[in-house]
C-alpha cells in the first residue's frame, strides 16, 4: 500500500445503472423491516409520513449536493466546504465509524438467520465468531478493485427487490387464502403513541444513504447526470419495496410474533411452507437475505472508506486513514481499521449481551446514533453552501426557493433529531436504564476518540508545514 500525495486519476468504473444499483443495495435493508414492521398497522402511515417529509427533501439535498460538488469523500467534503476541516474531519469521522460500529449487529443478525436456517442450537459465541469471519469477508471485498467489487452492491440491490416482492406479494396471496393476521383496517393504519414507536427511528434510519454513493464521485463516468436521475429512480423503487414488504409481513404474520431476528424468517414460512416446494423456496430466500447483509456492509464501507481515506489525505484525519492499495487505488488502510473496530466491539458486545437479540439491538441503536449525527451538519451545510456559493452553477436544483431551502433542511433535520432521541429512549418503558447508559456512553467515548484523532491530524499536519518553512529559510 503506498500513501496517495500526488494528484490522483482514479478510474471512472461507475456507470448510471451502478450508481442507482449502489444507491438502492444501500437504503433497501432487509435486515431491518421486522423490526419496522413491529410498529404493528399504523407503520404503513408512518412510512407514507417519513417518505412525504423526509425521504423526498432528503434525496432532494443530496441531489443538489452530490451534482454541485461531485467530489471524492461526498458528505465530508460538503461539511468542510461549510465549516472548514474540523468540521469536515468529524462528520468524515462519524460517517466512517458507524459502520464499524454497525456492523458487528448486522453480522449477528446474519448468523442468526443462519442459526435459524441450518443449526438451531447454534451458541451466541459461534454467532459472534461467524459475524468475525464475515467482517473480513467484507474487509477484502472493500480492498480489491472497485470493478470487481461493484457487482456485490449491484447483484445485492436486485436480491433485495426480489426478496421484498417475494414478502409483498405473497403475503397478499396468503390473506387471500388463509386472512389477515392482523387488522389492517383505516382505525389501525392510523398513527398510534406506544410503545410500537420504539421502532419508528427505524424507519428514518432505513431511509437513509442517497449521499452515500457521492464519497465515490471521481469514480463516477458523469456524476453531474447520473446522481440525480440515480437518486429520483432508487427512490421510487425503495418506496414501493418498503410499503409492500411491510404489509405483506403484517398479512402473514401477527405483531406479537415479529421477532427482530426471526421476523424475516417466520414471514417466510408462513407465506410459503403451504405452497408445493414452499420449504425449498424458504430456503432459497433466506439464503439471498444473507447475501443482502454482506452487501448492505460492502455497499456503506466502499462510500464511508472513501470519505475516511480523503479526509486523512487533506490531513484532516490522521494519514494511516488514507494510505490506498498499491495497485487497485482502494481505501485499504481505511477497511482493514473498520475490520479491526468491528471485531472488537462485537467482542465487548457479547461479553454484555444476554441472548443474540438484546445484542442486535443495542448494537443497533448504539451506532444508528453515531451514524446519524453526521447527517445534522450536512443539512447545514446544504443552506450554509446554497448562500455563501450562491453563483456556483448548480446542475439539480432543490425547488421552492429560500422556502424550499429552509423547509427542507428543517425537515430533515427534525426527522433526525427525533430519531437520536428515540434511539437513546425509547417509548414504552422497555429500555432498561443499563441500555441507555451503555448507548450514550458508547456515543460518548466515540465523539471524545474522534476529537483526539482530529487532534493528532492536525498537529501533524501543523508539524509538516513547520518543517517545509524551516528548510526552504535554509534553502533561502
Amino acid at each position: 500500500m503506498v500513501d496517495k500525495t500526488a494528484p490522483r486519476t482514479l478510474p471512472k468504473v461507475m456507470r448510471a445503472l451502478d450508481v442507482t444499483l449502489f444507491s438502492v443495495c444501500a437504503i433497501l435493508v432487509i435486515d431491518q423491516l421486522a423490526a419496522a414492521a413491529a410498529i404493528g398497522p399504523s407503520a404503513v402511515f408512518w412510512w407514507i409520513a417519513t417518505l412525504v417529509l423526509f425521504f423526498v427533501p432528503y434525496g432532494l439535498i443530496s441531489a443538489e449536493l452530490g451534482t454541485t460538488y461531485p467530489e471524492e469523500g461526498g458528505i465530508y467534503a460538503w461539511v468542510r466546504r461549510a465549516f472548514g476541516p474540523r468540521w469536515g474531519a468529524r462528520a468524515s469521522w462519524l460517517y466512517w465509524i458507524n459502520v464499524a460500529l454497525w456492523m458487528p449487529s448486522v453480522y449477528v443478525l446474519f448468523a442468526g438467520m443462519l442459526a435459524q436456517m441450518f443449526m438451531p442450537e447454534m451458541s451466541l459465541w459461534m454467532q459472534i465468531a461467524i459475524g468475525i469471519g464475515m467482517t473480513w469477508v467484507t474487509v477484502l471485498i472493500n480492498v480489491i478493485a472497485l470493478t470487481l467489487g461493484k457487482w456485490v452492491p449491484n447483484v445485492g440491490a436486485v436480491v433485495k427487490a426480489a426478496i421484498m416482492l417475494s414478502i409483498g406479494v405473497g403475503g397478499f396471496v396468503f390473506a387471500a387464502h388463509h386472512g389477515v393476521a392482523n387488522d389492517l383496517s383505516l382505525r389501525n393504519l392510523a398513527p398510534t403513541w406506544d410503545a410500537g414507536l420504539a421502532f419508528l427511528p427505524v424507519i428514518v434510519y432505513c431511509f437513509m444513504g442517497f449521499e452515500l454513493i457521492s464519497g465515490a464521485s471521481e469514480e463516477m463516468r458523469n456524476p453531474r447526470r447520473d446522481v440525480p436521475v440515480a437518486i429520483v429512480t432508487a427512490g421510487v423503487l425503495i418506496a414501493v419495496f418498503y410499503l409492500l414488504a411491510t404489509v405483506g409481513m403484517l398479512m402473514a404474520l401477527p405483531v406479537e410474533q415479529i421477532g427482530l431476528i426471526e421476523g424475516m424468517l417466520d414471514s417466510l414460512h408462513k407465506i410459503f411452507d403451504s405452497l408445493p416446494g414452499g420449504a425449498a423456496i424458504v430456503t432459497v430466500l433466506g439464503v439471498g437475505a444473507l447475501f443482502t447483509f454482506l452487501a448492505n456492509m460492502v455497499t456503506w464501507t466502499m462510500g464511508a472508506n472513501r470519505s475516511a481515506a480523503e479526509a486523512a489525505q487533506r490531513g484532516d484525519l490522521p494519514p494511516v486513514f488514507g494510505k490506498l492499495h498499491a495497485k487497485y487505488q482502494t481505501p485499504a488502510n481505511a477497511a482493514v481499521i473498520t475490520g479491526i473496530v468491528s471485531t472488537v466491539v462485537i467482542v465487548l458486545y457479547g461479553l454484555m449481551a444476554g441472548s443474540a437479540e438484546d445484542l442486535f439491538w443495542t448494537l443497533f441503536a448504539f451506532s444508528s446514533v453515531v451514524f446519524l449525527l453526521p447527517y445534522l451538519p450536512m443539512f447545514a451545510a446544504f443552506v450554509v453552501l446554497r448562500r455563501r456559493d450562491a453563483e456556483r452553477q448548480r446542475p439539480y436544483h432543490v425547488p421552492g426557493g429560500a422556502v424550499g431551502m429552509w423547509g427542507s433542511a428543517i425537515l430533515c433535520s427534525l426527522f433526525v433529531l427525533q430519531a437520536i432521541v428515540l434511539f437513546i429512549w425509547p417509548p414504552g418503558g422497555e429500555q432498561t436504564t443499563q441500555k441507555t447508559l451503555a448507548i450514550v456512553i458508547g456515543v460518548i467515548v466515540t465523539l471524545l476518540a474522534g476529537e483526539w484523532l482530529i487532534h493528532l491530524a492536525q498537529r501533524g499536519r501543523v508539524t509538516v508545514k513547520s518543517a517545509r518553512i524551516v528548510e526552504r529559510e535554509q534553502h533561502a
